[in-house]
This record gives C-alpha cells, structure tokens and sequence, in this order.
C-alpha cells in the first residue's frame, strides 16, 4: 500500500518509519526540513512514566496566578479566533479529577508503548542523538505542590509507574549540580527510568535511514487541500502538483486543525507555544546536570543533550505568532542561573520557539474519524509530548492500516 504521510516532525517521521518497516511504500510532505516546527528545539525529555496533563484539576488555584502574574509561564492573548475560545472551554471543562485520572492512564499506556518502540528504532539505526538515560526530577518548592504530587505519583503507581518521593539532600544526592538550589526544594518527584535526546538530531537520523530505504521526501512543498473520490481522498493538492495514495496521514502539528476542517473533521487542537535556549556547559564535575530536571514553579524543564544543555518552558496562547519575545528568553536564562548557577556561562543561548499541537484533555488524536474519508487517519495533537509519543502513535496508525493493506 502507498501511504502518504503529512507532516515531517518526529510524529510524522515516526509514522514513516513503523510503515516502512511493515512493507509499504511512503512518501513524506512537509513544507521545511524535518524537524523544522515543533520537534527542533523541544524540552528533549522523554518522560514515559511521568506524563501528569495539563488539564488537571490544580490548575483551578493556579489560574489566577497563571493569568495576571508579568512573570507568569501561561500567557493568553484572546484572538478573534473560535478555536482559541472553543479549546479554552474544553479545557477547562477538562481540569477535574475524574477526566485527569483517565487521561493519565491513557497517556501512560501509550508512554510505554513508545519506549518499547523508540528502543527498537535506536537498536536497528543507532542514532547519533546524544541519548541518555539518567532519570528524571520534578523540584517542588512548597508543601501544597509537593502533596499534589504525591497524589499523582500514587496514582501513576498503581498503573505501573516506578518512582519515589525524595527529600532536598536526597536530589543533591542524585544530581549534585542542585546543590546551590536545595533551599529552594521541599522535595521532588524521582523516576530513575526518564530519558533524554536530541529531538532534531533523532529526525535528522530518520529521514537519513528512511531515504536509504526508498521512502520519497518532498520538502519545500505547501499541503493546500485534498482531491476527493467519494467518500476517500485521492490525492493531496500540493504546490508540487497531485500526490496520490493509498490511504493518507495527517500528522501536521497545530497545522491539522485547518486542513481536517476542510475534510469535514473538527480536530481540537490549538499552538501551545513554547520557547528554549540551548547552552554549552561548564565539563567540570558538578557544574552542570546529568539528571534530566523539571522546576515545577517555574514550569521549566532542564535537560542534557551531550555537551549542551537544553532549558526549556513557557505555554502561551497566542495563536500563530512565530516571534521570540527577548523577555521570554531572558526567563529561561534567569531561570538557568538561578536552578544550576556553574552550569555555563550563557554566552550564545540559540533561542527557539515552536508550538506545541495541544488538545483540550492532553490525549493525542490518533487513527480515522467518523467524519473524516476513510483512509485519512490522524496523528496529531501530542502537545508537550510529542517526543515521549511519537513512537507509540505512529505504531498505533501502523496496526490501524492492517486490515486496509490486507485488502489492498
């Protein structure tokens, strides 16, 4: 079967792979270079065991905080877009216990699945991505915060999660570049599983095996529509002509929200827009971290990729605004100076911004929808996690093509 698959981050090259893999002809479209959106500059955490959602119902106490702080990490700026009010409403209609619990148990299944699927990826190509596996901190600066996490963490564990709580001397213990910061912990969420690696540097390492293997790339090349045959797309209308296939894969980010509505599918996903910096780091002992590390205060995420580290953060709703505010960047530098203070001079930071595909409940869209052809399946809407993933849906969108391909 030819399948044509939209999108070339790492969803859509994770796609590309597991179909490769099972015997099927692809071509990938994308209108940059792998990587390019999203992908590039994320947090570069894997986080499979802890995947606590956005819509949770903590947020309900945060949310005056979030909105009206200067220095707060949420920013919203009402567009005159239903979408952005739409998904606001849902989320927050998601923010409750109930909904929080089911989408963690989901998001966990799936986390696994993805590992499993990334390790054989690394085993048949490995990868030069500066992969680690060093385990993970979540800094809690009060007793409130550190509860919560302690509910969730609990929670987490009974679907299969290995992690412990640990004390401020026990996480200087695990990662001794936090030593400067231990007053400011009351403790920490530890899951010594947790991963890291080059995001852009993992697509990069696809779409090279990939290509090797026959798989067609058209990059440069616009997605304006669809050439329909009934009740099934023929052919994708792009500005290097008519590309048919078998069956197609929408994995385009916070773009698949335009291009399904004009299939008829209502895709709730909106740009969480999110920034980093990428530093060289001081090589002496301690200076700088090993262990991956989220600061849930300052909602920042800290995380080593060889001799560079990425510090990442911020979720704003802002639309499609692509711009790199300097004050933005400047709060993810504070926040490096303050958290790891030797960790590295700062002296070129490679500002980036990207927006993160979110939907309202933080569960990514994956396979065929009612409303939508047949043979357009959906992979989309993976938010922050779009790297921690991209294996496991891509294999899902792999084992939903079966029975077509078996009839083909």
């Amino acid at each position: 079967m030819h399948v044509c698959v939209l999108g070339a981050g790492i969803v859509g090259l994770a796609t590309a792979w597991q179909l490769e893999r099972r015997g099927h002809q692809v071509t990938v479209i994308d209108r940059a270079t792998p990587g390019a959106g999203a992908s590039g500059g994320n947090g570069a955490q894997l986080s499979y065991s802890y995947v606590q959602p956005l819509a949770d119902a903590s947020i309900w106490r945060q949310l005056p905080k979030l909105l009206l702080s200067p220095s707060s990490p949420l920013k919203l700026r009402p567009q005159l877009d239903p979408l952005q009010w739409r998904w606001g409403l849902e989320f927050l209609a998601a923010c409750n216990a109930e909904t929080s619990r089911d989408t963690t148990s989901q998001l966990l299944a799936l986390a696994a699945s993805s590992r499993a699927e990334f390790e054989t990826m690394r085993a048949e190509l490995s990868p030069d991505c500066d992969f680690s596996a060093t385990g993970k901190l979540v800094l809690y600066s009060n007793a409130s915060s550190l509860e919560s996490a302690r509910a969730q963490l609990e929670l987490q564990r009974t679907m299969g999660s290995k992690q412990r709580m640990v004390a401020p001397h026990e996480c200087v213990a695990i990662e001794p570049a936090l030593e400067s910061y231990r007053s400011q912990i009351a403790g920490a969420v530890y899951t010594p599983s947790e991963c890291a690696a080059d995001c852009l540097k993992v697509c990069a390492e696809l779409m090279g095996a990939l290509r090797a293997r026959g798989v067609r790339f058209l990059l440069g090349t616009d997605v304006h529509g669809f050439a329909r045959d009934g009740a099934r797309v023929a052919a994708v209308k792009s500005s290097e002509g008519d590309i048919e296939a078998d069956a197609f894969v929408m994995a385009l980010g916070s773009a698949s929200h335009k291009l399904g509505r004009a299939l008829g599918a209502y895709l709730p996903v909106y740009p969480l827009k999110g920034y980093s910096i990428t530093v060289e780091v001081d090589p002496a002992p301690g200076a700088a971290p090993r262990v991956n590390v989220t600061d849930s205060a300052r909602k920042v995420v800290f995380a080593r990729i060889g001799s560079r580290l990425r510090v990442a953060g911020m979720a704003e709703l802002v639309g499609h605004d692509a711009s790199i505010p300097a004050t933005r960047i400047e709060t993810l530098a504070a926040a490096t100076r303050a958290v790891f203070p030797h960790a590295s001079r700062l002296e070129e930071l490679h500002p980036w911004t990207g927006m993160r595909p979110a939907t309202p409940k933080g569960l990514p869209i994956i396979g065929r929808l009612a409303s939508a052809p047949s043979n357009m399946l959906f992979n989309t809407g993976h938010g922050a996690l779009g790297f921690t993933l991209a294996f496991g849906s891509a294999r899902r969108i792999a084992e939903a093509l079966e029975p077509a391909a078996a009839l083909a």
